[in-house]
């Protein structure tokens, strides 16, 4: 099961952090606006990511709750019909909530960089270190620090959790 090293963040200037992340990866980054819809399921979590361009991806990742650079097991496929595989799912597992975002990536080595307004949560940025097959967690969560540092996002901003359970809880 491929695996990356994630951490998230409350972001209080989006505009710093987007020239920050711009630098580092020279680039503007990639504008994705995405609808992730989650299910209920007795272990780790089950999304359905819609590209919002006919396509989707189905995602089951598993990743402890907690602040600061954590792993994430997942696993991967892709759809062209997240419309319909979503009511599958809703109708088979039941729909937990609903995550609407806009997306900006900057990609700086093997690290995706996330910049996202969540809609009725505000701005946050996620940093996804993808682990080579030969690198050790602790490898990807020295790099997620460094950059940390480098885009001035400070440990008092990480937050647990997934967007979805921030909206759940009512943190929006």
């Amino acid at each position: 099961m491929p695996s990356n090293v994630e951490i998230k963040a409350r972001v209080s200037n989006a505009t710093r952090l987007a020239e920050r992340a711009s630098q580092l990866s020279q680039s503007e980054g990639t504008v994705i606006r995405q609808q992730d819809t989650f299910f209920n399921c007795s272990t780790g979590r089950l999304k359905l990511r819609n590209l919002m361009d006919g396509s989707g991806q189905l995602i089951f990742y598993e990743r402890p709750d907690c602040d600061g650079p954590k792993v994430s097991n997942y696993s991967l496929s892709t759809t062209q019909d997240p419309e319909g595989l979503r009511t599958v799912l809703a109708d088979s597992l039941g729909v937990k909530g609903e995550v609407r975002k806009e997306r900006r990536l900057f990609l700086v080595g093997q690290t995706r960089v996330h910049l996202d307004s969540v809609e009725g949560l505000g701005h946050y940025m996620e940093l996804e270190v993808v682990l080579r097959e030969d690198q050790r967690p602790e490898e990807g969560e020295a790099i997620a620090r460094s950059l940390m540092k480098e885009l001035g996002v400070g440990n008092d901003s990480l937050v647990t959790g997934a967007y979805v359970d921030l909206l759940l809880e009512g943190q929006g």
